[in-house]
């Protein structure tokens, strides 16, 4: 497969995209050492990363993510008053409250790496992940959890929720975010069966 024949060169490619994001710091630090495990594996890279978030951001017009400006966006759980600041620079446009699951894109060398990459990422709690492309480019593995929230909170200035109903989203976006980082810590103490 050509997809094998490009791997060393992706892999390659990719590592040092990483090593140089490291030193940008502009990876999620508590996602940094299952990453460098991946990376450290004869047969897989990663490419791209999240480790989950919630998000407060302004969206001009439904859909319209292009021009969206991120208000607040905390990798870690969140205090009702860092929700609140954020929530106070709205000015136009949707106001949103997210909660993003972690996620993980993964060069595999081979099919069947691909798919034992796949089965244990779903034995560990990531529901939707899935082969995202196979092409004779790259093999890539998406590893995606089910957490995830969406709810529109205000409109051009005007916040439609009040402060206990706020206070109940952003405590089940804590849990939500706790449930998937726990679930990032289990694949990392996982991935040694993808050696075995």
């Amino acid at each position: 497969m050509l997809y094998e024949k490009n791997f060393e060169l992706q892999k390659r490619l990719s590592t040092a995209k990483f090593r140089e994001a490291l030193e940008k710091k502009l990876v999620d630090e508590d996602i940094i050492s299952l990453l460098e495990k991946i990376n450290s594996m004869e047969n897989y890279f990663t490419t791209s990363s999240c480790s989950g978030r919630i998000v407060v951001m302004e969206i001009p017009d439904f859909g319209d993510k292009l021009n969206a400006k991120w208000l607040g966006k905390w990798h870690r759980e969140v205090s009702i008053e860092e929700v609140k600041r954020a929530i106070a620079k709205h000015n136009d446009g949707m106001l949103w409250f997210m909660l993003h699951s972690p996620i993980l894109h993964v060069g595999a060398k081979t099919l069947e790496d691909a798919v034992n990459l796949l089965n244990l990422a779903i034995q560990c709690g990531f529901k939707n992940s899935n082969i995202k492309s196979i092409s004779h480019k790259k093999l890539l593995v998406e590893i995606y959890s089910t957490e995830r929230i969406d709810i529109p909170i205000g409109k051009d200035g005007e916040i439609w929720v009040d402060d206990e109903y706020l206070e109940k989203i952003v405590e089940i976006a804590n849990r939500q975010l706790r449930r998937a980082k726990e679930k990032l810590r289990k694949l990392e103490n996982e991935l040694e069966k993808l050696q075995s």
